[in-house]
């Protein structure tokens, strides 16, 4: 298996009025390049938590995270800072774009971390908003936009900086029926691609379209479920 992320006795611990809340406990998983993978459990259950650590916005208790093979407890701030924004793609529930800036502006702001020239951010970013389909809305805010290409615009800023990961958060959350269709569709297109992806998410319908789908509830791993890959079956059209 191509390794890109390893979790070795994963623990989170939170202190709430003099009580020790273990938030994870015990997590040991492997994630490989390219898959397509939910983590799935109800409020309380840790995928919170769990995506923070992944996404590098948090630290573990105990254990360790190894991220494409190096740990991530070895990390200064200024490489967390780094890693975060070269290995992980976020896209979060609420969207998180800036109003006053385009769809444009809003996918090239990664890129500006990066210190990338401007004309070769534009380049990049028109092309991420090609790929998720608003090439012809650009120019257009946030307000002008519908919930659905709101979140076009978040995964084109995440495609931007070309990570190693794209972790969703409840990405379809604030959306409609048809738009979370049209949103989970893309996210298949993109795994095709080869792309990694890992959702967190408390809807069922939304982990069933990943391949593999982990459960957690009380910190705890209670189900990690992988579906056969599909066999091509030859029809005889004779019979």
């Amino acid at each position: 298996m191509n390794e890109l992320i390893r979790l070795v006795d994963i623990g989170k611990q939170y202190q709430m009025g003099g009580e020790t809340i273990a938030a994870l406990d015990g997590i040991n998983l492997t994630i490989a390049r390219n898959e397509y993978m939910a983590f799935i459990g109800s409020s309380g259950s840790g995928k919170s938590t769990m995506m923070n650590i992944l996404g590098c916005l948090d630290t573990p208790s105990k254990g360790s995270y190894f991220l494409n093979g190096r740990d991530v407890a070895s990390m200064s701030q200024s490489e967390l800072a780094q890693t975060r924004n070269r290995e992980i793609g976020f896209i979060f529930q609420s969207f998180n774009l800036l109003p006053r800036a385009t769809a444009l502006q809003n996918v090239m702001q990664t890129l500006i971390y990066r210190g990338v020239r401007p004309a070769e951010r534009e380049k990049r970013a028109r092309h991420a908003l090609e790929r998720v389909g608003l090439e012809k809305r650009v120019d257009h805010l946030p307000n002008q936009l519908s919930g659905g290409q709101r979140q076009r615009v978040a995964i084109a800023r995440a495609l931007c900086g070309e990570p190693s990961i794209l972790l969703a958060d409840e990405p379809t959350g604030n959306l409609d029926s048809s738009t979370t269709a049209d949103i989970m569709a893309l996210f298949d297109t993109l795994h095709s691609e080869g792309h990694t992806l890992i959702l967190v998410t408390h809807e069922p319908e939304i982990a069933n379209h990943c391949q593999r789908t982990v459960r957690l509830s009380d910190g705890h791993v209670l189900l990690d479920q992988t579906k056969p890959a599909q066999q091509n079956v030859e029809v005889n059209p004779h019979g």
